[in-house]
């Protein structure tokens, strides 16, 4: 309803897109299991921000899932007053898929559709040729959106120029909901004046940039040079590796990534994959600087208070830092050069003037698009968070996950107990398949003719239970035996 102006009615029920709501508490290998976090965790820090700012006396909020196939259009109208979307690079060709299916949900629904940070993704010349197959998507995407909300929230300067060249003018910059978790202030400043050997570093990265952009060298000097380094993954593959010794993922492959069991930093028990922002954040707390090619990695060391320098490697990073006039460098301009990445000289050419004193601007910027789209925040409208600050603080979430390197027994009982659960779970799947089969076969032998003269057959509802087992529970069984091993 390219169509909801400031006095619109105040949305009482959201279903929000995200991947669990941030007071789920979530054993890891069930989170892994399920996938809690879409395949990065970093997406779960956008999401629970966004969480935090809808929510307020008035407004309950929930999580879709990220499934676009749960719950009925049908009932999310008749059940929720809206549906907001935090995004990231969405306009992407690997997530196309993803994206018609939204668009398909989203089509189907009567009730106002938020989109709150979007991003198209380009490389760091903000060529967004490659984009193009992918533009009818893109349309049927944003238009849909616009029928049913006042603008699109975008994250940049790249994806506001690329959507108004596809014709569309109801676009807003408004960065990413996850800096504005704190609301207005932003308190990040350098707690020493330089970095010495003894300073406590996180670095991140994707496998990308550690495979073919230089972060791989990056990382090995680093590592060599300040013992207190530690390395943040973010991908579920990342977490796999740490928590069960999975390389089946073609991420697998990447033995430059601190993930990697062959990795020293894996072995010297350097590295972590959080699977909740609450304890991300926290223990980023006690770092004196961040740096690398992820830009939450680095969002989280910010919402910290750490000061962080992000390598950008393409438009989704570069278009976010520039906006937030978050300290950064190109990776391109730097891979020749090794005294360029040292995280002391990083550090101390870190400004933060801009990031912290402007603020306040975007935040009213972010708070007025909130508005002008029908929607009430917890810094206008509610306490400021304080009562989710309280809640997230009872709650007892999972440290970051670690890498495997123990092998005393009792270090293995949640992993086996998790997986003797899935067994059990997977035999009562077994019986109720056979029950289903054995239904199958006695409607076969009864001889049901189609109009054709042809007797139907009812495919089971499942595949092979053997394979399904295999899948769920062998792998991860037979990297639990070798991690167990080493």
């Amino acid at each position: 309803m390219n169509g909801v102006s400031p006095n619109a009615r105040r949305i009482q029920r959201i279903l929000l897109r995200s991947g669990k709501s941030p007071y789920d508490v979530v054993p890891v290998e069930e989170a892994l299991h399920r996938d809690v976090f879409a395949s990065n965790a970093g997406n779960l820090i956008f999401s629970d921000a966004t969480h935090k700012i809808l929510e307020t006396p008035q407004t309950t909020v929930v999580s879709n899932g990220i499934r676009t196939d749960g719950t009925p259009p049908g009932r999310i109208n008749e059940e929720y007053d809206a549906f907001v979307v935090p995004l990231a690079n969405a306009f992407r060709p690997s997530f196309e898929a993803s994206l018609r299916r939204l668009t398909r949900l989203i089509s189907q629904l009567k009730i106002p559709v938020v989109v709150v940070g979007v991003g198209a993704q380009a490389g760091l010349d903000y060529d967004p040729a490659r984009l193009k197959p992918m533009e009818p998507a893109v349309r049927e995407f944003v238009s849909a959106v616009l029928d049913r909300s006042a603008s699109i929230g975008v994250r940049g300067e790249f994806t506001e120029k690329y959507l108004n060249g596809l014709g569309f003018k109801d676009v807003e910059v408004i960065g990413c909901p996850s800096l504005f978790m704190y609301g207005k202030e932003l308190a990040v400043q350098k707690r020493t004046q330089e970095l010495t050997a003894d300073s406590r570093i996180a670095i991140n990265g994707s496998h990308s940039a550690v495979r073919s952009q230089g972060l791989g060298r990056v990382i090995t000097r680093a590592h060599a040079r300040y013992p207190n380094l530690r390395f943040i993954g973010q991908n579920l593959s990342d977490a796999l590796q740490l928590h069960w010794r999975d390389l089946s993922d073609p991420n697998g492959k990447v033995t430059g990534m601190p993930t990697h069991p062959d990795h020293p930093m894996y072995r010297e028990d350097k590295v972590r994959v959080y699977i909740d922002p609450v304890t991300w954040i926290d223990d980023l707390r006690d770092f004196d600087f961040s740096f690398g090619s992820r830009i939450h990695g680095n969002i989280a060391a910010l919402l910290a208070g750490t000061p962080a320098t992000v390598l950008c490697s393409d438009s989704r990073t570069l278009e976010l830092c520039r906006y937030f006039e978050i300290p950064h460098r190109t990776l391109d301009k730097l891979s020749g050069a090794p005294e360029e990445t040292d995280p002391a000289r990083l550090y101390e050419e870190t400004d933060l003037s801009g990031l912290t004193g402007n603020h306040h601007e975007r935040f009213e910027r972010f708070t007025s698009f909130l508005d002008r789209n029908g929607l009430d925040n917890t810094f206008s409208h509610g306490d400021g968070g304080t009562a989710h600050e309280e809640r997230m603080r009872s709650l007892d979430f999972p440290g970051g996950v670690r890498p495997w390197l123990d092998t005393d027994p009792a270090a293995l009982v949640a992993r086996f107990g998790w997986l003797h659960t899935r067994v059990s779970e997977l035999t009562a799947d077994n019986a109720k398949l056979k029950k289903e089969l054995a239904g199958v076969k006695a409607r076969t032998k009864t001889g049901t003719k189609t109009g054709a003269g042809k007797t139907a057959v009812v495919a089971p509802a499942s595949g092979s239970v053997y394979r399904r087992a295999r899948r769920v529970v062998g792998r991860p069984l037979r990297r639990a035996l070798q991690g167990g091993r080493n």
